[in-house]
């Protein structure tokens, strides 16, 4: 039997990497390439895998503490002559490396000698690209999907940079997302993008390529020699780095072990498994004690970022409160054992419903909702509507009292443009749009989706109904782009057929209205002689009281139903 050590990889010039998760302990037997622990780096999280098959003696790090390379880490028995890829960098008989051993001088200095001539050859060799080179070198590189730890296909749900863009080592450049997590593909070395291989919405497997980056290096720290001499070197490394260009392992990895290394506050009691952030943002929010459930992101697609996780720490310290509460102060829910009063089965939720719950949840703790409700008149467009049927079969579409609400909701919108602002994230100022784009919620087997139609105002009846039905369509397929449920100023939920006299629906912010529309039906009107049978459509408009008042909210309401009580009013 024989002890040996087995210490960290190259882990890509990774300084004070932090032990988040050991995964073996004393007396374990361990596999060749089974994991030994995970380290995080402020780039991202890396398994360490075994490079020896035997036996654990010791396990010689603790969670928190930095290590770099060489380190040592565990201590393995293995069987007598058993070798692993490469040497694992301790003493077959003793735990401790081996103290040098002197050498006759005459075979030092043949050494020596030797050396200096190896040397001195590999100066001669190199001496014509070190010329070349002399300042630094460009080149193209192709950035691949790294190991995500899935042969299945995921998708390209965010394009963190353009062609022409300038980026640093480690920025972002893709944004690849599972049915199990999010992951940002990092830029393995700094340079200036020349072309995106792929579009929002594609399918990437491993390999495929990403990013054409123009990169400018040192020769010396590129020369394509060295780079083989050191792969033969340590083999062992490969094995933590996910392709050529060290790119990080997935983040969904960093998630769960992040949170097996440190529990949170006792004080904290949500889950920030669903908050989308990076490997380096949540190792901040760690070390500060922070909740990320309760940080608002001020990045792409309400990405958390470092300087939000730092703003929030200041006005914790200030004693100032963020600008819309968090409901942090609200006590949790107690759990209940459900099977004690019968039989029950849990199923798990799906990512769409949780990440859909998160979302109204966060709106409803953060926006003070206030809810008024009207009916519409819309006898006269129900018989116009119907009337053209037969035209609408023609043109291959289906004429729906969809396109009507939203180019109403377009014109009170543009007339009255608080509906159509954002309050930012400080509540210092208000963001008006110049544009209208509108979100229509639609009810899937997996769950609501809400896909934006764009600038609504200037698209006709005709154009409207084919997007709504195309739309429709695709989000019940799941087959909408992340783009196209992206951008609303204003959101339509209409129950249709379902039923219903009215309801209350929640804002989707960081818009400040949405429209509730439930099942119209024909009842009696008092037209000041006698009752008449009227088609009247209830509406429920809920809106964000921080930003609109009663009166404003009044205004839209009555400008919406008379514009569905007389539709030749949308031509003007």
């Amino acid at each position: 039997m024989a002890k040996q050590q087995i210490t960290v990889p190259d882990i890509g010039g990774a300084e004070g990497a932090e032990v988040i998760e050991l995964l073996v302990a004393p007396g374990d037997e361990i596999e060749l390439e089974q994991g030994l622990l995970v380290l995080e780096s402020d780039k991202a999280s890396m398994e360490i895998p075994a490079t020896l098959a035997g036996k654990i003696l010791q396990v010689l790090v603790n969670v928190g503490d930095e290590l770099s390379e060489g380190h040592p880490i565990v201590v393995v028995e293995t069987a007598d002559g058993a070798v692993g890829d490469g040497d694992a960098g301790g003493d077959k008989e003793d735990v401790a490396p081996a103290e040098p051993t002197a050498k006759p001088a005459k075979e030092s200095a043949a050494e020596a000698s030797t050396a200096e001539d190896e040397q001195t050859d590999a100066a001669d060799g190199s001496s014509a690209e070190t010329q070349s080179t002399e300042n630094a070198e460009a080149r193209e590189i192709t950035v691949s999907v790294p190991d995500i730890g899935t042969d299945e296909a995921v998708d390209v749900i965010e394009l963190s940079v353009k062609p022409g863009d300038e980026v640093a080592e480690g920025d972002s450049l893709v944004v690849l997302e599972s049915d199990k997590a999010s992951m940002e593909v990092p830029s393995p070395q700094a340079g200036k993008v020349v072309r995106m291989l792929v579009k929002e919405g594609a399918a990437v497997r491993e390999g495929d390529p990403l990013v054409l980056l123009e990169s400018t290096v040192e020769a010396a720290a590129d020369e394509p020699a060295a780079g083989a001499e050191a792969a033969a070197e340590k083999p062992q490394a490969s094995k933590t780095e996910p392709t050529a260009q060290r790119e990080p392992a997935p983040q969904a990895r960093a998630e769960a072990a992040a949170g097996k290394a440190e529990p949170a506050p006792a004080a904290a009691t949500s889950d920030d498994s669903l908050v989308y952030a990076g490997p380096a943002v949540r190792k901040l929010a760690r070390e500060l004690g922070v909740d990320l459930a309760k940080v608002a992101g001020s990045g792409p697609r309400e990405r958390v970022l470092k300087e939000d996780v730092q703003g929030f720490v200041q006005r914790a310290l200030s004693g100032k409160a963020p600008a819309a509460a968090t409901g942090s102060g609200i006590p949790a829910v107690p759990e209940v054992d459900f099977s004690a009063f019968g039989d029950v089965e849990t199923v798990p939720r799906t990512k769409l419903d949780k990440l859909t719950a998160a979302n109204m949840q966060r709106s409803w703790l953060n926006v003070p909702h206030v809810t008024q409700f009207d009916d519409a008149d819309i006898t006269e467009l129900e018989t116009f509507r119907k009337s053209m049927k037969a035209e609408a079969e023609q043109r291959g579409t289906r004429l729906t009292p969809m396109p009507f609400l939203l180019k109403a909701c377009a014109h009170a919108l543009r007339d009255n443009p608080k509906f159509n602002a954002s309050v930012t994230a400080d509540g210092e100022n208000l963001v008006y749009k110049q544009y209208v784009h509108i979100g229509m919620a639609v009810d899937t087997p997996v769950g609501l989706m809400v896909p934006v139609i764009r600038d609504v105002d200037r698209k006709s009846l005709w154009e409207l109904a084919d997007e709504v039905v195309e739309l429709a369509e695709k989000a019940r397929e799941r087959k909408l782009k992340p783009a196209e449920m992206q951008g609303g100023c204003f959101t339509i939920s209409s129950l249709g057929n379902i039923g219903g006299n009215g309801f209350s629906p929640i804002v989707n912010t960081p818009e400040v209205g949405i429209l509730g529309v439930s099942r119209a039906a024909v009842k009696p009107v008092w037209d000041g002689e006698a009752f008449q049978p009227r088609t009247l459509l209830p509406l429920s408009l809920s809106y964000d009281h921080r930003v609109i008042n009663g009166g404003d909210a009044g205004r839209f309401c009555t400008q919406l139903v008379t514009l569905l009580g007389d539709i030749r009013r949308l031509l003007f």
